[in-house]
């Protein structure tokens, strides 16, 4: 197997341009002096983008994932991450056992 050199540069200038806009973003967050509307707006963010990504596949690909996500959903306001995962993995399962 060998390296193409363009695709090594390409893939060298997509990491490199990744690693610059996280570092980018974290150093300019920490200079900002948000205001409590404006810092509950960037505390938003994460989950609305996990939603933004969750939602397309959890209703499009049929009913047992889109009850699995539903009921996901209901444990993940009660229960830490590390069970909420497991119920949403058990809950798929069972429903696609089921459906």
């Amino acid at each position: 197997m060998s390296v193409d050199p363009i695709n090594l540069l390409a893939f060298l200038g997509m990491a490199v341009a990744t690693y610059a806009t996280r570092i980018g973003g974290l150093a300019l967050a920490g200079r900002l002096s948000l205001s409590p509307r404006a810092q509950a707006a960037f505390d938003a963010i994460p989950p609305a983008v996990l939603v933004a990504v969750i939602a397309p596949s959890a209703l499009a690909t049929g009913w047992a994932e889109t009850a699995a996500a539903a009921v996901t959903v209901l444990a993940a306001t009660r229960l830490p991450l590390l069970a909420v995962v497991a119920v949403g993995v058990v809950a798929v399962v069972g429903f696609r056992a089921v459906m």
